[in-house]
């Protein structure tokens, strides 16, 4: 595994004063070689040949340049090998024979199509996700996986589609972990999961959340049933629990404070027509016993 070397380079505002003093310093040599009759004939033609190679030099050290702007890097390499990678902003300068590949440190997101997969309990739905992540190792990045970026996209959607295999879409228990009901708990299981998915291609995952959630369109209808049953059976239960107590203390009261004497029949019938009246999804309409309990 290669790992990240960071080699930032020479200064290259330095190395830039030293090119422009270049071709002052070759056309000198070439005006004295070429217009110094009063000198030996070999210095002239050595002051010539210095004054060409300062040219071609010139040209050379020019290639040796490169810029690195915030929040990105250059990975450089000579003849092939890795040779280290440039993060200091600014103008830099390097062996020319150095090629230099730029790689964005900035943060990005991810958005995935919407993957049509089976939950834990084997119904359609249709997931989708967004990751928020960057490169922080770019000798990882450029020479460990052939694309990083394409790398990051196949891999986010392969974790997604795992982590809908993993969970019903609703649990019917508030224990139970669903993709709806815990998207905290989902969303810290997804990142974990991408992260460990990317982790050799030098990537970090900074978030992960689902952003669409739904049934596949064959069994929505039914399933939007389901639901609509499944609430209403859970506040029938919290109201036959409360009907329930109050009628518990009503009949307490009534035997602590001695307001009437009932027995286990009449007991019975006052329970079956207060959970009438409160359990009711209708408005009764009472009858008035102008007799006694017992008529």
């Amino acid at each position: 595994m290669i790992r990240e070397r960071e080699r930032n380079g020479l200064n290259g505002l330095l190395f830039l004063v030293i090119v422009l003093l270049v071709p002052f310093v070759a056309f000198g040599l070439f005006a004295t070689g070429a217009g110094g009759e009063d000198l030996p004939d070999g210095l002239r033609v050595a002051l010539v040949v210095t004054a060409l190679l300062l040219a071609i030099s010139e040209l050379f050290l020019l290639k040796g340049f490169f810029m690195v702007a915030p929040n990105s890097a250059r990975v450089l390499q000579l003849f092939g090998d890795y040779v280290g990678t440039a993060k200091l902003p600014g103008l830099r300068w390097t062996n020319p024979f150095v090629s230099k590949k730029s790689i964005s440190l900035r943060v990005r997101n991810f958005e995935s199509s919407h993957l049509k997969v089976n939950d834990a309990e084997g119904n359609p739905i249709e997931i989708g996700a967004v990751i928020v992540w960057r490169v922080v190792e770019t000798a990882e990045a450029s020479f460990e996986v052939d694309n990083y970026e394409n790398y990051v996209h196949v891999q986010s959607e392969a974790a997604v589609r795992n982590l809908a295999t993993s969970y019903p879409y609703d649990g019917h228990d508030d224990a139970v972990v669903s993709l709806r009901g815990s998207t905290a708990s989902v969303a810290d299981h997804l990142q974990q999961e991408v992260q460990q998915r990317l982790q050799k291609a030098g990537v970090e995952v900074l978030e992960a959340r689902i952003n669409h959630l739904a049934y596949a369109q064959e069994i929505a209808a039914a399933m939007l049933q389901r639901q609509q049953a499944g609430a209403i059976i859970a506040a029938r239960q919290r109201i036959v629990e409360g009907a329930v107590g109050m009628v518990e203390m009503a009949l307490d009261l009534l035997s602590a404070r001695e307001v009437v004497t009932l027995d286990n029949d009449r007991k019975a019938a006052m329970v079956s027509n207060l959970l009438v009246v409160l359990c009711g999804d209708r408005n009764t309409q009472p009858v008035v016993n102008t007799g006694t309990i017992y008529q």
